[in-house]
């Protein structure tokens, strides 16, 4: 069987011109995959010394502009500036005639779907709200990680198809989020992926406080293990003290945790709760078991964090 050699993508005639507005980690790694794609990123606005080096590392001879000057240059503009600042940017952007008609509108916001892109869409732009559900390092290893990656994808009924084709062109895989739906959408992206850092980088502060010396290697196959576990089987992955009832081991290391990082207490008491109402839930934690359980639990959130352990 014959092969034929593919095509470089630097060699495939650009089908849109692609701006960034808003040099953060994302903007400049979806530029980048749109252009293993075909298209071509023409301008990126940034302000910090930081967005202008990962812009330049992600998309080297594209020039740095105004936000202006992106938008009248690029077909297809990438808003990817932090949640807050979103709404004010369209609405100076289309109060300025910065928009074109026919222009394609991409906000990478997780909390926000297309309506927040409304002021743009009476300028005649064509909104969408596309959201990798990825955490970013600004280095070129972001375009690799998009292969696969889901995207929260919201955009009005006629443009659906076109949202989904661009998250798939970046290697993306698009799941469609009504508009009412992404507060919560968001909400349960961080709950997993924001609070899984703070816990992993205390646990592993803990360890080293323990006298680990290193503790990223005793956690990798931990954790890569209980996170496997958890997809695969939810609820049913429960293991731990808490998950069995053992109150005197819960106990003892809230009394360890007051001692040692107080701090970690209130995060500690309120994943043990939680962590014991999906176990009641599930039938994995005995109810007569939960009752000893419960009331360590309520004790430690009683008493204070003054590194006593009475």
């Amino acid at each position: 069987m014959s092969t034929f050699p593919q095509p470089d993508p630097k060699d495939r005639p650009a089908r849109l011109t692609v701006g960034v507005v808003g040099a953060g980690r994302v903007g400049p790694a979806l530029a980048a995959a749109l252009q293993l794609a075909g298209h071509r990123p023409v301008a990126v606005s940034g302000v910090s010394d930081a967005s202008r080096r990962r812009a330049a590392l992600l998309l080297p001879d594209v020039p740095l502009l105004s936000p202006a000057q992106v938008m009248e240059r690029s077909d297809l503009v990438l808003l990817t500036v932090p949640d807050d600042a979103l709404p004010g940017l369209v609405e100076g952007l289309a109060e300025t005639g910065a928009i074109r008609p026919g222009q394609l509108l991409v906000h990478t916001s997780g909390r926000y779907g297309a309506r927040v892109l409304d002021p743009a869409l009476r300028a005649g732009a064509l909104p969408l709200a596309l959201h990798p559900a990825m955490t970013f390092t600004g280095t070129p290893v972001d375009v690799q990680r998009l292969a696969g990656c889901s995207f929260g994808v919201t955009a009005p009924e006629q443009l659906r198809l076109a949202a989904e084709a661009l998250v798939i062109e970046m290697g993306g895989e698009p799941e469609w989020i009504a508009e009412e739906s992404r507060p919560l959408y968001h909400a349960a992206l961080a709950l997993g992926a924001n609070h899984l850092v703070t816990l992993v980088a205390e646990s592993m502060e803990l360890l080293r406080t323990a006298g680990v010396e290193a503790p990223d290697r005793m956690l990798g196959p931990l954790l890569g293990a209980a996170l496997d576990n958890a997809l695969r089987s939810g609820d049913a992955a429960l293991t731990g003290p808490v998950a069995r009832g053992d109150a005197g081991t819960v106990a003892a290391h809230v009394a360890e945790l007051r001692k040692h990082a107080p701090g970690t207490v209130a995060g500690y008491l309120a994943m043990a709760r939680a962590t014991a109402d999906r176990a009641l839930a599930h039938g994995l934690l005995k109810p007569e078991l939960a009752e000893d359980l419960l009331g360590v639990l309520a004790d430690g959130a009683t008493l204070p964090d003054d590194g006593s352990d009475r």
